[in-house]
């Protein structure tokens, strides 16, 4: 058994049914290069590393982090609930919003979302997350409530030293005729490498909407691995941007399951590879319904020895007729020692469907160069511009106030990457 398998079993606190989940996981190992889920992901270099189990609550350090960020927002600190930083003040009735903690002290009945199981090779840490979580988000919106204030859900890995691991488990369901907006902020304070694995599931009932934003800014050397698994019933719709911006090694697997008829998804994301940053994402869509949607806008961007991996998969079930499904995966690289993989996969199994995807992989524009140079426009403050426009499209996804939130984020992440 790794290193890795070894220190992260030592967190674990659970029922009979999880040690089984954990001692089948730990058995089966992690997965090597010949897995094509991970064919571009080596685990190598991270299994030979151990993490400490975090130890009792700290309250946050940085208050600085918070500054932006308004009630209501609920706070995690090296995934430990922080009820001082934490403000629920907003939220209109109807709305509920707790730690896993808590929801697993009134009894794991209350908490069936945890039962679920992860089988295959690949999802080792989605397996790892089942048997060792005990802490989260539990968020539910009751039928026909309209929330207007966005809640934002702050998670910090603070620390100098110890290099820490931790696993979140999150559920967000709205029910039917539901709307809320979620944005999530992954931060750091100080420079430990930790280590963190959150799996979330989203559940949307008939004619609900979720707004869902996560800008993922962690520190160079942290390591993160989440899971996100969807399933949308009739007429909902699900509006998300993801912006990976920070981490030596991140990787995200968004699943979503349209399984009522006209459900709609749209999934767009930035990927800002910089330094050394390892950024994996992969998409799997699955359109089992009649006449559901997806639109998914994805922009990578390689720089320095950075390396972006991008898998867009795609299916359209037998059955599920007037699907309509679109994928664009557009990808700067700006360095020679960048990397880019990307990889478009469309599977269609129905008759009656419009279906599109795509991929490239360039530089910047030269004329567009040529014209903002000729304006006066110095080299580097023109490659900023360019590289900002193409890299703030997919927020266009998102409602005005939650856009103007993540402009902010982008941009400094362009800067501090020296693309801005």
């Amino acid at each position: 058994m790794t290193a890795l398998l070894t220190s992260l079993a030592e967190g674990f606190n659970g029922s009979d049914a999880r040690r089984a989940e954990l001692d089948a996981t730990l058995a089966a190992g992690l997965p090597g290069a010949r897995n094509e889920a991970w064919k571009y992901t080596p685990l190598k270099a991270l299994e030979r590393r151990s993490f400490a189990v975090p130890g009792p609550a700290q309250p946050l350090a940085d208050a600085a982090l918070l500054a932006d960020i308004p009630a209501p927002r609920l706070v995690l600190v090296n995934g430990q609930l922080d009820t001082g930083a934490s403000d629920l003040t907003g939220l209109p009735a109807g709305v509920s919003v707790q730690s896993l903690s808590s929801l697993l002290a009134s009894g794991e009945d209350n908490a069936r979302f945890l039962a679920r199981r992860y089988d295959k090779a690949e999802e080792v840490f989605a397996r790892l997350n089942g048997a060792l979580a005990n802490e989260g988000v539990v968020i539910k919106v009751d039928d026909n409530i309209v929330a207007e204030a966005p809640l934002h859900l702050v998670f910090v890995a603070q620390g100098e030293a110890a290099e820490q691991a931790w696993h979140l488990r999150h559920l967000i369901e709205l029910r039917t005729g539901a709307s809320l907006s979620v944005v999530e902020h992954h931060l750091q304070s100080g420079n430990a490498k930790h280590l963190v694995n959150q799996l979330i599931h989203v559940h949307l009932a008939s004619g609900a909407v979720l707004e869902h934003a996560r800008v993922q800014a962690q520190g160079d050397g942290l390591t993160s691995f989440l899971r996100t698994d969807a399933v949308l019933a009739r007429d909902a719709g699900y509006n998300r941007v993801d912006l990976e911006l920070g981490a030596a090694l991140s990787r995200h697997e968004l699943n979503a399951r349209l399984e009522g008829d006209n459900a709609q998804l749209t999934a767009n994301g930035v990927l800002l590879g910089s330094g050394r940053r390892h950024i994996d994402t992969r998409l799997g869509i699955e359109h089992i319904a009649r006449d559901t949607s997806c639109e998914l806008l994805w922009r990578g961007v390689g720089a320095e020895r950075s390396r972006v991996v991008f898998h867009g998969g795609i299916a359209i079930r037998a059955g599920a007729d007037g699907t309509n499904a679109n994928l664009s995966n557009k990808n700067l690289l700006l360095s020679a020692n960048a990397e880019i993989d990307t990889q478009p996969v469309l599977v269609i199994d129905a008759d009656e469907v419009q279906a599109a995807h795509g991929a490239t992989v360039g530089q910047l524009d030269q004329n567009a160069l040529f014209y903002l140079r000729s304006r006066g426009i110095p080299a580097t403050a023109a490659q900023a511009m360019l590289s900002a426009a193409f890299c703030v499209e997919p927020l266009k996804a998102l409602s005005p106030p939650l856009r103007q939130a993540l402009d902010g984020y982008v941009q400094a992440a362009l800067e501090k990457a020296g693309m801005a």
